[in-house]
């Protein structure tokens, strides 16, 4: 508490309140579109700001705990702001800042009503998020998760006059409460029967569970938060939501809704749970080196640019799960620095996946805006249309592929570091497990960077393959504002992993009681274990690549012998170039398409040698959702088929069922 008594926990409260209201203001100003995008955005995007500053405030704070007159009779709304909290608090108000800025300017040719309606929807779901990442109870947490599953959806339906939209919103809403009943049965369990007063997070955290119960509500907690992540198989729904969902929203989807569900994991996993066992470290594993592998995997072979994002998203999703998984490994068997390792490779990863990833959404969403288009196939050569969207999006491309020194090489390297120097394991399966494990993550890493090639290849580089992208614009101003504040983090986040590392040291203490610690080698190194073992240093490297670039120049410009001679370029043999001869979406895909055809159910369409408009069509589809989704599908509506028959619309029927029930209950008593 400081000198006037304010604590970080009343400051959110605060901008909760403030989100609610200018939700509400939205409605007010249905009339006038125009102050909804001018005004009500950019003031939820400072919001956001106060919110990411106030978790770094409370980052190294005391835990600030309250407790609130509503709710149950017996059981109040219980609020708590401690370092995990803190940490995704500031992943959502930095994310959610640039994407609000970028929205003031997205939706301003929105109708009105519609718009209004967004805009209350919109700061209903970050409002939400946040209530998530603060319940302290278990029905304080199911009211907010209820609340952010019903404005998500709304959101993603924002264009529900189209049936495709709605059937991925109808998609994501049973999937979301799927899994929501999944949560609140890990509640449940961690209850124990012991009365209302034992939904408190407190109260779990005492409860000491039995490795079975425990066992169980790891399960539970997995399945229904793997169902939001994106966790195999419960991925279906993400690929459609993502693209259904307007551009802000999408990004706000990924960067920020995904990474809700791995707090979830992760509060419930090493706080409320006193215990973990070796197996669900395994398990964690096993699944998120699968959903990593089928999510880049499918990203390739993708031609729609909203939908390779969204693969893109399963395949950090699975990342983040292996580092989760590691963490369990390494806590059981007592390697303390080792777990600390993992688990700030997961929590950097979380935040920047936040922002790379929500910059290259809101991008794609300029692309749409200037050309109508969402399909890589008709796109082409907006670098010269769009520099400032092109420019900030290479940003985004090079962080998401892992490259130095962006954000994303940080922690994927940290990632990579955790398993290369764990030591041998008293378990010899899970010793022959982790080396694969490497290799199936830099496998990965390496098809996620050929995604990101073909991703901004095909769409900003060579010719124009539409005759009306001559006509496409740049992002406007506040699009510009939003894009730059993305990049300008993720560059950051790249180039000071020490002070980042120095900060997640208050989470993971909190978590397992152990820290990185020595990490640092002064400000300019990270090691992760020590400096002679390994070592990275974003400047270094950055000074190296600049100073290369400089030499060669000033090489050049003093040894040139200052005679030139022009000739036409050599155009490889072809007299004349067009558009038709650059490579496509799905040609760029192809190779993947063939070394994992098993994985994939292809439909292709070729044509023939005497075809006068020849016409080619290929489509890979997702064998899981037609050999589990589809029969669930059907099954259900047999059953449901079969349950209609006993409604006839006949009152002496249904008094006849009630006179049959009662017989039936009173010979059983």
């Amino acid at each position: 508490m400081d000198a006037v008594g304010i604590l970080p926990l009343d400051v959110l409260g605060g901008v909760i309140l403030l989100w609610l209201v200018l939700g509400l203001f939205g409605l007010v100003l249905q009339n006038t579109p125009h102050l909804i995008s001018s005004i009500i955005f950019p003031l939820g995007a400072i919001a956001a700001l106060v919110v990411a500053g106030t978790g770094l405030w409370a980052l190294g704070a005391a835990p600030s705990i309250a407790v609130l007159p509503l709710g149950l009779p017996d059981l109040p709304l219980h609020l708590r702001l401690d370092p995990l909290a803190a940490f995704f608090l500031i992943l959502l108000g930095g994310a959610s800042f640039g994407v609000s800025l970028f929205s003031a300017g997205y939706f301003r040719s929105m109708a009105g009503g519609m718009l209004a309606l967004l805009c209350l929807e919109y700061h209903l779901f970050l409002a939400s998020m946040a209530l998530i990442l603060v319940a302290d109870d278990a029905y304080m947490f199911m009211v907010a998760w209820e609340s952010m599953a019903l404005s998500s959806y709304f959101l993603v339906t924002t264009d529900h006059a189209i049936p495709d939209i709605r059937k991925a919103g109808f998609l994501y809403l049973l999937v979301a409460h799927v899994g929501a009943i999944s949560i609140l049965l890990c509640f449940g369990v961690m209850q124990g029967g012991h009365g209302i007063g034992a939904y408190t997070f407190a109260a779990m955290r005492e409860a000491h569970l039995s490795p079975f119960w425990s066992s169980i509500a790891f399960l539970l907690a997995l399945f229904g938060f793997g169902a939001k992540a994106g966790v195999l198989p419960l991925h279906v729904w993400l690929p459609e939501a993502y693209p259904a969902a307007p551009s802000p929203v999408a990004a706000l989807l990924s960067g920020v809704l995904l990474k809700t569900a791995i707090y979830g994991i992760l509060r419930i996993t090493f706080d409320l749970l006193a215990t973990q066992l070796w197996w669900w470290g395994v398990l964690a594993l096993a699944l998120g080196l699968i959903t990593a592998v089928f999510g880049v995997m499918f990203a390739a072979v993708q031609g729609d640019m909203k939908r390779l994002l969204a693969y893109s998203s399963i395949e950090n999703a699975g990342l983040l799960l292996v580092g989760i998984g590691l963490t369990v490994i390494f806590h059981v068997y007592g390697k303390d620095a080792l777990a600390a390792l993992s688990l700030t490779a997961a929590l950097y990863h979380c935040l920047n996946h936040a922002f790379f990833k929500s910059l290259l959404f809101i991008g794609t969403g300029s692309i749409l805006h200037a050309t109508g288009e969402r399909n890589m196939g008709r796109l082409g050569g907006l670098i010269r249309k769009m520099p400032w969207a092109a420019a900030l999006m290479l940003v985004g491309v090079l962080s998401i592929s892992g490259l130095p020194p962006f954000n994303g090489f940080v922690s994927e390297w940290l990632l990579l570091q955790a398993f290369l120097l764990s030591p041998g394991l008293p378990n010899s399966y899970i010793n022959m497990l982790i080396p694969v494990a490497a290799a199936v993550i830099a496998l990965a890493a390496a098809l996620a960077a050929y995604v990101m090639v073909k991703f901004y290849g095909i769409i900003f580089l060579g010719q124009h393959r539409e005759k009306a992208l001559e006509q496409a614009h740049d992002a406007g101003i506040w699009e510009r504002i939003g894009l730059t504040w993305l990049a300008i983090v993720c560059v950051v986040l790249g180039l000071a992993p020490v002070f980042v590392v120095q900060h997640l040291d208050q989470v993971t203490r909190m978590l397992l009681g152990h820290g990185l610690g020595n990490a640092a080698a002064g400000w300019l190194f990270l090691a992760p274990v020590d400096i002679e073992r390994a070592s990275y240093s974003p400047v270094i490297f950055l000074s190296a690549v600049l100073g290369v670039m400089l030499m060669t120049a000033l090489g050049v410009h003093r040894f040139y012998h200052g005679r030139l001679r022009r000739g036409p370029a050599w155009n490889c043999g072809f007299p004349v170039q067009n558009a038709r001869m650059q490579d496509t979406a799905e040609g760029f895909g192809q190779p993947i398409r063939r070394i994992f055809e098993p994985f994939f159910r292809i439909e292709s369409e070729l044509p023939s040698a005497f075809d006068t408009h020849p016409r080619y069509h290929g489509r890979s589809d997702d064998r899981i959702w037609f050999a589990l989704y589809l029969p669930i599908k059907s099954l259900t509506e047999k059953l449901s088929s079969r349950a209609s028959l006993l409604q006839h619309g006949r009152i002496h029927l249904y008094l006849t069922y009630t006179f049959a029930t009662l017989v039936v209950l009173l010979a059983f008593v």
